[in-house]
């Protein structure tokens, strides 16, 4: 995303900008006033005044323009007639192009300054025509205006003025249509009045800029079978941490439905559940949570949930343990529940189908014995790699990994109680570190001679490697270790999208609070209850199969039709608009 500059750096440009095109405007032989008049009144002033008025006049008319966009777009309208007027001026050294009156070259461009301006708010501030046009007309029309106060018109000059400017809505009206295509195709709804809200939502998390993408995502959501499982630690009675396990996806993206499930989650517990830690669990977009109305219900669920768990629970455990050399499984027995954290880790791993868990878990189900419950570490990040779809080799390994993983958790289970500590520490942001509002969280757990780490950090998947060294930090500290991500997408609002932990801040330095942190941890190490149970929670709205693949193709061909749009576009509009300009000769 693109931040635009305060209004007094733009102020700087457009002054800049506004001399540069009144040096290429003016000729040597020409009084100095006459440059002055093209630089203050026909480049400068009209700039400067829509920089000012253009976000009261849109906001009149129903828009919204903030004013250091006001001068950002204000500047960069201005700086359209540039690479204009310099190829006027390096072609008039051809009598013919000579002989244009300088009066309507500088009429001519303004027909590609109300092309650009059009184009502009009607995307970021009104996806209407008549309702945007008075702003994006303003700075064409106050500069057409400060012309016509300098030279007198005459009716043909004042026509062509007029032919300029349609020419500029036409031309910006046909790149709107031919952009908007492909998103109204697949989804019925024009993609520019999305990009309005996206950036109010984006920027200051207004509210009905989130309903209005809340409800484009869930025109097209279906029905699923959701569950949220919890494993609790209680300490003399009072919760010292919480695990919370729900079969969500926390995308799409920014903090719309299941994103930043994470801070939501642990809010909706309350300070009552202890550190709360939400670690991703296997299942991918197809899960996303469309609104906040679907994400109330799963922690309604987990609340009630939360509630009917007993203070006393087994008191079994395990070490952290992993049934042989390189599986991507290892498990621990927690109570009646054995955690199972999966990561393929040196290699990519991403996204677990959710339907490879859930094989798994009803097999579990289905026998006595102890419950699953299934974490996708998502740790180590390789663009478009890692993820575990059902029915692929890797999927069957997964499955046989976590079985012998769980079967070697039992068979070292002892009598508790089991030591467990919690710490955490936040105030990391996605734009420096990479890391959500959750920060970075250990849950230390000492049991069966043993003392383990569970490392969660708010982010986004860990660049590929970044496991290891963390790990090694850890050595000495305790026995064994693992640190995860939550894939929260509200990372993702940052320059790049991805942001995965570790491009941002550096790993030394990460590796460095992991391990304060988790020493933290190991200080408030007590005896706990562990107590744990499954919610199913029925027919809620998730985006579905294949939706994330609609909507980014559909992305794509927008993206790609607008770069084709936008230069035709330009040229058509020049071209058309010079045919005038010769005509008038």
């Amino acid at each position: 995303m693109l931040r635009a500059p305060n209004p007094t750096s733009t102020l700087g440009i457009l002054v800049v900008v506004g001399a540069v095109l009144a040096l290429i405007a003016w000729r040597p032989d020409q009084p100095v006033r006459w440059f002055a008049e093209l630089w203050i009144g026909v480049f400068l002033g009209p700039s400067l005044l829509a920089a000012l008025l253009t976000g009261p006049i849109a906001a009149a008319l129903g828009g919204r323009l903030a004013l250091r966009r006001s001068f950002l777009l204000a500047a960069t309208g201005t700086a359209v007639a540039a690479p204009l007027l310099l190829v006027w001026r390096l072609f008039t050294i051809v009598p013919a192009v000579a002989a244009i009156p300088v009066v309507l070259v500088l009429l001519w461009v303004q027909g590609p300054v109300l092309w650009f301006r059009h184009m502009s708010l009607y995307g970021v501030s009104n996806a209407n025509h008549l309702r945007s046009l008075p702003a994006s007309a303003l700075q064409p029309v106050v500069a057409i205006a400060v012309i016509f106060l300098l030279v007198r018109p005459t009716v043909p000059i004042i026509a062509a003025a007029f032919v300029f400017l349609l020419l500029g809505f036409l031309c910006c009206a046909l790149l709107i249509r031919t952009t908007e295509r492909p998103i109204r195709r697949e989804f019925g709804i024009s993609g520019m009045s999305l990009i309005r809200p996206i950036l109010d939502h984006i920027n200051s998390r207004e509210p009905a800029a989130t309903q209005a993408l809340e409800a484009f995502f869930a025109r097209r959501a279906i029905p699923a079978n959701l569950r949220v499982g919890l494993i609790t630690f209680r300490h003399q009675g009072r919760l010292k941490a919480t695990i919370a396990l729900p079969t969500v996806h926390p995308g799409p993206f920014g903090a719309l439905g299941a994103s930043d499930l994470p801070r939501k989650l642990t809010q909706a517990l309350g300070p009552e559940a202890g550190t709360v830690f939400v670690p991703h669990t296997p299942c991918d977009h197809d899960l996303d949570l469309p609104t906040s109305a679907e994400v109330e219900r799963v922690a309604s669920a987990a609340r009630g949930l939360l509630a009917s768990l007993g203070a006393k629970g087994s008191t079994e455990v395990s070490p952290l343990v992993s049934p042989y050399a390189n599986s991507v499984a290892r498990a621990q027995l927690l109570g009646d529940t054995v955690l199972v954290v999966v990561s393929q880790a040196p290699g990519p791993t991403d996204d677990i189908a959710y339907a490879v868990a859930d094989r798994l878990v009803r097999e579990f189900e289905a026998q006595p014995g102890p419950r699953v419950a299934l974490v996708d570490a998502h740790n180590s990040y390789v663009e478009d790699l890692g993820d575990v779809a059902y029915g692929t080799p890797i999927a069957d390994r997964l499955m046989n990994d976590s079985r012998a993983a769980v079967a070697e958790a039992l068979r070292c289970r002892g009598p508790g109680p089991a030591e467990v500590g919690a710490a955490e520490r936040t105030g990391y942001t996605t734009a420096q570190h990479g890391i959500g509002p959750q920060g970075i969280r250990a849950l230390t757990i000492r049991a069966g001679g043993r003392t383990s780490a569970y490392v969660l950090i708010d982010g986004n998947n860990l660049l590929l490697g970044m496991r290891a060294k963390i790990l090694a930090r850890l050595e000495g500290v305790v026995d064994d270790a693992e640190v995860m991500t939550t894939d929260n997408h509200v990372v993702h609002e940052v320059d790049g999208g991805i942001n995965p932990v570790g491009e941002r801040y550096p790993v030394d330095a990460i590796a460095g609070d992991v391990r304060a942190i988790v020493s933290d941890a190991l200080a408030a190490l007590a005896p706990v209850d562990i107590a744990a149970g499954m919610a199913e929670i029925p027919d809620v709205p998730v985006l579905g199969p294949g939706y994330t693949a609609r909507l980014l193709t559909s992305l794509g061909d927008t993206l790609s039709v607008f770069a084709n749009a936008f230069l035709t576009t330009f040229l058509l509009l020049v071209a058309s608009s010079t045919v005038v300009l010769a005509a008038l000769r």
